[in-house]
């Protein structure tokens, strides 16, 4: 029968319009003769405890740049207010109620390092109000925090956000700021496409500023973050690195085809533009990202190689009047470096023995490189042409012959010298390939090997 009236009075609505009678007489007898503008303590000496707790629900954006982490969070602050407790016994067993938070007072607990320019507060919302007197108050924020970033090793960087709350007018003799949990609160974090949080540790300051005496204390939660470089990485780092194995390959360009300067300068206007997309983003400091230190020296290699290009194109195109090969550059360049960088002739390969260059000369020439067998029988021939036998005795005419003869042989040399300059050129070409090949591919391992 006790079990049928109790579920009877239940079901029935007079006894729910009960209790709301008496919610509404314990609203108006609470508030009575309080008043939200003092601390609510028994004796004023006394420090009011007042717990925190964080819980991180969004990163909504890091704006590296401005140094501005944009966040929204959960904050829960819990006191005692010692003039709004009740016997719950008296109001039909009512043990809490929800009311306006603005009917009670509150603690003006706020973030210290906020970055918004409206200074936009806590949401509004409801607090719990329990019979022994205990308050909780749970508002969510939208909060904008300054934010050191570190970006010298961006794209492969972390960083560490602290959201720093505390009083701003009470001291710890009038309110004793505790977090209640040693981190913030993850269990309802949204994952970010961008950031990944590897926690939230709390720690709790005491601090005594230069205007006051008083010790005022703080609860700092330290944001632990770690970015995700997989978009980083395939639109600015690989994209970075295919170009710069483009700059050795201007090397092997033929030196007749006009393309070698062009490639280098395209090459460098190519990462110029993928500098100014890292710059646009980054903080004006002075720590150079790591990405940026690779462009640079990338660049630097792409202007070294530019002006070896424009060095060995001279040498390629030096022209008849060209000098004869100096001994110790055909044998460093033409002897041991061809073989090294396997540039051979046509017919001959990298395990043919080689004949050095310059020593097939005839000996009857003197400083001339190589004659054929035909120049000297036509020298021979005008050489013993006895001047009382020879139809030909005329001076004028023997000078003439051997002027034509002379002018033939240093043509002949000056070709071969010419050939003998563009070969160089075209070791040093090959040479200077594999060289910057080797350059780019440690720049490439540097930067993975720092960023793991």
């Amino acid at each position: 029968l006790l079990a049928l009236c109790l579920a009877g009075c239940l079901l029935a609505p007079g006894c729910w319009g009960a209790q709301g009678r008496f919610a509404y007489k314990l609203l108006h007898d609470l508030f009575a003769n309080y008043s939200s503008a003092l601390r609510p303590v028994e004796d004023t000496d006394w420090a009011l405890n007042v717990t925190l707790q964080v819980t991180l629900s969004q990163i909504i954006d890091m704006d590296e740049r401005n140094q501005v982490l944009t966040s929204y969070l959960w904050v829960r602050q819990a006191w005692l207010d010692a003039h709004l407790t009740w016997d719950k016994d008296a109001y039909d067993g009512i043990d809490s109620i929800r009311i306006p938070s603005s009917y009670v007072w509150r603690p003006d607990i706020i973030l210290y390092n906020n970055a918004d320019d409206r200074f936009g507060g806590s949401m509004e919302t409801n607090v719990v109000l329990h019979s022994d007197g205990h308050i909780m108050w749970d508002s969510p924020a939208i909060t904008k925090s300054s934010c050191k970033v570190d970006v010298s090793y961006f794209p492969f960087d972390g960083q560490r956000c602290r959201l720093t709350f505390g009083s701003w007018t009470y001291n710890g003799n009038q309110i004793d700021l505790r977090n209640r949990l040693d981190a913030g609160d993850l269990t309802d974090f949204v994952e970010n496409v961008e950031w990944e949080v590897l926690g939230m540790p709390a720690t709790r300051n005491i601090v005594t500023y230069g205007c006051c005496s008083e010790p005022y204390p703080d609860v700092t939660y330290t944001l632990l973050l770690r970015r995700r470089a997989s978009f980083y990485i395939f639109n600015l780092l690989l994209p970075c690195i295919m170009v710069s194995f483009l700059a050795p390959l201007g090397f092997y360009l033929p030196a007749d085809s006009g393309e070698k300067v062009s490639l280098g300068v395209t090459v460098l206007l190519a990462l110029t533009v993928f500098q100014l997309l890292v710059a646009e983003s980054m903080p004006p400091s002075e720590s150079v990202p790591l990405i940026g230190k690779y462009y640079i020296a990338t660049m630097t290699m792409i202007t070294a190689s530019t002006a070896l290009t424009i060095f060995i194109m001279n040498i390629h195109h030096c022209g008849p009047g060209a000098w004869p090969v100096p001994p110790w550059a055909r044998r460093l360049i033409l002897q041991h470096m061809a073989r090294l960088c396997c540039v051979y002739e046509v017919g001959e390969s990298c395990n043919s023995p080689r004949q050095a260059p310059g020593r097939r000369a005839g000996r009857g020439d003197t400083g001339v490189v190589g004659e054929s067998a035909g120049e000297g029988e036509v020298g021979a021939e005008v050489g013993s042409c006895p001047r009382d036998c020879c139809p030909c005795h005329h001076d004028s005419l023997l000078r003439n012959v051997g002027y034509i003869a002379g002018c033939f042989r240093r043509h002949r040399a000056a070709q071969r010298w010419t050939g003998e300059w563009k070969k160089v050129a075209k070791v040093m070409d090959r040479f200077f390939m594999w060289v910057f090949f080797l350059m780019v591919f440690l720049m490439s391992m540097l930067v993975l090997g720092k960023a793991a």
